[in-house]
């Protein structure tokens, strides 16, 4: 359905498709020919076009042609190679892919005239930049790097709870868990490390070498990141401003039929960010397709204070939504994805970690 919309105008590309572009319930989001550095991240509103925000707001501009370094603490905004003509019942949204995630680049999707981020009105038509926030490593990027996805809707697509309890009980959503699943599934952090000889996560290093978004299984996990280890507690803290990468108690199975997304459990429950890239793809966790329940890896940020996370915690639900077909390709083994089956695993950029 992606591909027709896309044969019918309604998505518009300055260049023919990648053959792996589109994803089972998304299109992959291509950068342009140009960065521009800007003072400070905004919204264009009402009265301007992105275009005309930029211009005066930028401080230069970047060729992407040959590839370039984005550093960390600065915003960029880049043209997409894809324009969106939307009919008038399709909407659109966008999240960080999960290498993006993983890294700790902060994304999202601007459109003219937009009052909010990574939303797309029914109908919108008109150009996409992406912003582009590196947090933790100076990345490298050049035209066609992928950085973020875009999702298509029609209607109202998240299940009910009524609906997410019939799903759970005819295809199991989550597996370890012994919450109830309600308007949605919860998750919870692992903080045991069993079976990975307590290995509980990563923490970021500051002033490490370039990452080459681009590049796979190429970067040591040492020269970038911290193991963390158990040590007899069942809890880590949270330092304000370092990045983490911890992953969930519970495996995750979101069936062919569906797709879902991350939101944040409760802003009460504690002052950290959690998942930057939250989509999880039909097939993701699907024994057909190379995985029997995986774990959702979290991208985890302290906002302003220490913060003590104790195993089994909630951090995150998931929220389910029908598709409007069963896509002809899964997330999975065949499609060469890359965090099927996973337990913790850090981005695709880097070797295995023992």
């Amino acid at each position: 359905m992606i591909e027709k919309l896309h044969r019918q105008g309604a998505i518009v590309s300055a260049r023919a498709f990648d053959p792996d572009q589109v994803q089972p319930a998304s299109l992959d989001l291509r950068l342009g020919d140009i960065a521009y550095r800007v003072r400070s991240s905004f919204l264009p509103g009402p009265a301007h076009s992105m275009a005309e925000r930029i211009e005066a707001l930028k401080l230069h501009e970047i060729d992407l042609t040959r590839g370039a370094v984005l550093e960390r603490g600065c915003v960029y905004l880049v043209p997409l190679q894809e324009s969106l003509a939307l009919p008038p019942e399709v909407s659109a949204s966008a999240n960080p892919k999960s290498s993006t995630g993983r890294l700790d680049v902060f994304t999202r999707v601007i459109g003219d005239r937009a009052r909010g981020f990574d939303q797309m009105p029914a109908g919108y038509q008109g150009p996409l930049y992406l912003e582009v926030s590196p947090r933790t490593f100076p990345i490298l990027v050049r035209t066609g790097s992928r950085l973020s996805q875009m999702r298509f809707r029609c209607g109202e697509t998240r299940l009910t709870s009524a609906e997410h309890q019939a799903l759970h009980a005819s295809d199991t959503l989550v597996v370890g868990g012994d919450l109830p699943v309600d308007g949605g599934v919860a998750l919870s952090i692992d903080l045991l490390g069993e079976g990975r000889d307590g290995l509980i996560g990563f923490r970021s290093k500051r002033h490490t070498g370039v990452v080459d978004v681009d590049k796979k299984g190429a970067l040591d996990v040492l020269d970038f990141w911290e193991p963390l280890y158990s040590r007899g507690r069942p809890e880590l803290t949270l330092d304000p401003d370092e990045f983490y990468i911890l992953v969930s108690h519970e495996a995750v199975h979101v069936p062919p039929s569906h797709a879902a997304e991350m939101v944040p459990f409760d802003p009460l429950v504690g002052e950290f960010r959690v998942h930057y890239a939250g989509f999880f793809d039909p097939g993701f966790g699907h024994s057909l397709a190379g995985g029997t329940g995986s774990r959702a890896v979290l991208e985890v940020r302290s906002r302003e204070v220490p913060f003590l996370l104790g195993h089994g915690q909630i951090i995150g639900r998931l929220i389910y939504e029908n598709l409007a077909e069963r896509p002809e390709r899964l997330y999975g083994s065949a499609l060469g994805s890359n965090y099927q089956a996973q337990t913790l695993k850090l981005s695709k950029h880097f070797k295995p970690f023992p």
